[in-house]
Parts: structure tokens; sequence; C-alpha cells
């Protein structure tokens, strides 16, 4: 018997609990420095040394952290369940925890690609430089989809939604478009499950919840679903 397909879509919130800062509970701030001065192309035009420095520090933030038990307790879910996880996070926990079909809408911090180029990546684990090119001569830069540019990855994001047989939301608050707006592309009657430490509104009224922070409320999920 094939299994079901449950897509989970995870945001800041579950990284978190790994020790690793978010937008979202800094008031719009991350490590002091607001949005429209580290993660935008704007930015990266006025102060490619700034963005370098703030992304290499986040680079290294991301590479001393472990995952959690939410990230554990969702490759449990790979013995029950077809299980597909779209993140908004740009770190790689999900896949050092062992959860095998990974999809970043936003792009992964341990990539990097050329400024002229978004298709073609590099593995980075160290620093990034002014001067450090690509093979076509553009300034490399984080692979990473900053505010204000097009989210690539949701033309295969939306099938994978569409598809969803159960479907399991973790620590996102569901303000960042577009990735906010998969939910609109779920089947009708599909169950849904919600885990974060704030319930986001619109989700209250569709799905069951599980108001804790995810890791501790990991175990709940898994007694629904297992």
């Amino acid at each position: 018997m094939s299994k079901k397909k449950l897509v989970v879509l995870t945001g800041a919130g579950i990284s978190a609990e790994s020790g690793l800062r978010t937008f979202r509970d800094s008031d719009g701030l991350w490590e002091q420095y607001p949005v429209h001065e580290v993660a935008t192309p704007r930015a990266w035009k006025r102060d490619m040394d700034l963005v370098l420095r703030f992304y290499n520090q986040r680079r290294r933030d991301i590479l001393q952290a472990r995952p959690n038990a939410a990230h554990l307790g969702l490759v449990q879910l790979e013995d029950h369940y077809d299980v597909h996880i779209i993140t908004q996070n740009i770190d790689d926990l999900h896949e050092r925890a062992g959860s095998t079909k990974v999809m970043h809408l936003h792009g992964e911090i341990l990539k990097m690609r050329s400024e002229y180029n978004p298709a073609v990546t590099y593995e980075i684990r160290g620093d990034m430089k002014r001067g450090d090119l690509a093979p076509d001569g553009g300034q490399l830069r984080p692979a990473i989809v900053w505010f204000e540019e097009e989210v690539p990855m949701m033309e295969q994001a939306i099938p994978l939604m569409q598809e969803a047989e159960v479907f399991v939301l973790i620590g996102t608050s569901l303000v960042v478009y577009p990735a906010a707006g998969l939910l609109h592309y779920l089947r009708p009657g599909v169950p849904g499950y919600v885990l974060d430490k704030v319930i986001p509104p619109v989700a209250k009224s569709h799905f069951t919840t599980i108001e804790k922070p995810a890791a501790e409320g990991i175990a709940d999920l898994l007694g629904f679903l297992c």
C-alpha cells in the first residue's frame, strides 16, 4: 500500500529552537539590522560588504546549530507517510536531521551564485568576500531569495500542496508572501495540523492546533498522525 502524501510547511519558528535568530521574534530586526539593510537587492547594491558580512555570520551560526526535536520528529513521520517538506528557512537543519525530501523556497545559506545568474549554484562553507567571482564573471552572492525578489520555487511548491493528503504547518506566522499563499492550494477537506507557540489567526478555524513551541509540541503532533 502506498503511503499518503504528507506536506509540511515550516518557517523560522522551527529553527529558532536550535538557537537561530528570526526576523519575527526581533521586531523586524535580524542581528540588529533592519531587513531592508541586509536582505534586499537594494541593500546589495548599496553596501555589498555589509550584506556579505551579515550572511557570513549567519552561515557560521547555522553550521554551529544542531537539529532540534521538531526536525527529528519530522524524520520519524517518513516511516508512515510520503513526507515532503517545504521550508521557508535557509538553513540545512531538516537535511541534517535526516529528512529526505526538502524544498527550500527562499534559497540556502550553504550555497552561492553569480549575481548575474540565479540558476547555477555552488556549495560554500566558509566566508564570501568582495571579488569572489563566478565563472561568468559575476560577483558571487548568497543563493538566497531576498525580499523584493521573485520566488522561483513556488512553481514546484504549488503542485505539492495540491497533491497533499495531509498537511502540517510548523513555526510560521503566515505573514510572508508568496509563501503564505500556499495554503490556498490545499484541496478542500484535507486534514491539517498547526504546531506553533503562537497559532496564526488564519489557521485557527481550519486546522487542528497545537499551541506549543515546535520542539515541545512535536510529540503531540506525532500522537495525532502516527
